[in-house]
């Protein structure tokens, strides 16, 4: 249960806006965007600011200039456990994955690394009121545009027969086994298991065609890894290699990646790929905690990840996760 930080005055934000008006103006542009008179008032009548959902938004870490070493966050997140129940579940929900990859293109592997570090394979998807909480995080003002867009979408959700009893979920407001926002599940949720409906709360099989859509939405290529393991020579000047472009998202994480050179590139210059990869497959040479470390080269496919997840941490523990599962 959400624990109630409602506030018996009507506080402001700097604007000076009351987060009744506030709501007032949701639902006004919710009418003209089509939601019917009974969803928004069956959703926002009632609602209150969560002070827990501000001082958590508030409490975010900066980002450092010299991030923390990835190597023990791997540790954490590509353990025995997750590994042992990602193969658990790949192997009970076996039947109905290869019509999954063939219509979409992505490895199921991948796609149980992805539910398996959201919600640890649905074993807790949060339980903040998503409602409260979005429209708690548009009021407040710092990110007003996205919040007030996926408030806006939760709103459609319930338009088109989500019930709301459903829309409990983190307190950034991401929902169901693969933690998707209101307006991803809109775009890209789909009915997995032919039942009519776009159940990511608790169907596995409509979670798992989901993830699957978005990363073919995204990019993925398929018959490519996320990427390989790699050595690199002593004295390796990677430095030397560091990428020239500047990329249009998550800028600062696809700073620390490489160049893009072939495989057959790489090895010209020493670095070997592990596993097997083809020699023209573009990548990108990876050393997360420096020289004398971990080394990958990295497909366009991680940069699949990245858009579900702006982090390389995230990313590269979910290609070994999937890597694990699939052994």
């Amino acid at each position: 249960m959400v624990q109630s930080t409602a506030q018996t005055s009507a506080p402001q934000t700097v604007a000076g806006q009351t987060f009744q008006g506030y709501l007032q103006s949701v639902g006004a542009r919710a009418r003209r965007e089509s939601v019917s008179e009974a969803t928004i008032a069956r959703v926002l009548t009632g609602l209150t600011p969560n002070q827990r959902v501000i001082e958590l938004d508030s409490a975010q870490p900066s980002r450092s200039t010299t991030p923390p070493p990835i190597a023990p966050y791997i540790a954490q997140h590509v353990g025995s456990s997750i590994i042992a129940r990602g193969r658990s579940r790949y192997g009970e929900l076996s039947s109905m994955l290869p019509a999954i990859e063939r219509r979409y293109g992505v490895p199921a592997p991948v796609l149980f690394a992805i539910w398996g570090h959201e919600t640890n394979y649905g074993s807790y998807v949060g339980d903040f009121d998503l409602a409260r909480s979005l429209a708690t995080l548009a009021w407040e003002g710092r990110r007003r545009a996205l919040f007030e867009g996926e408030l806006i979408a939760l709103l459609k959700m319930v338009d088109q027969g989500v019930p709301t009893y459903r829309l409990k979920g983190s307190w950034a407001g991401a929902f169901g086994y693969p933690q998707f926002l209101p307006s991803v599940y809109l775009r890209l949720a789909v009915d997995g298991d032919g039942n009519g409906t776009r159940d990511i709360f608790t169907s596995p099989a409509d979670t798992i065609a989901s993830i699957a859509n978005y990363f073919r939405d995204a990019g993925w290529r398929q018959g490519e890894p996320w990427g390989v393991r790699a050595t690199v020579p002593a004295g390796f000047n990677a430095n030397a290699y560091a990428t020239k472009l500047a990329a249009p998202s998550c800028d600062r994480v696809h700073a620390r990646h490489g160049q893009w050179k072939t495989v057959s590139e790489w090895r010209a210059l020493g670095v070997i790929a592990q596993q097997p990869i083809g020699d023209s497959v573009l990548t990108s040479l990876f050393q997360p905690d420096g020289p004398g470390t971990s080394a990958y080269l990295l497909t366009g496919n991680y940069r699949v990840i990245l858009q579900y997840n702006c982090s390389n941490y995230y990313a590269l523990s979910v290609g070994l996760l999937a890597d694990e599962i699939a052994r």
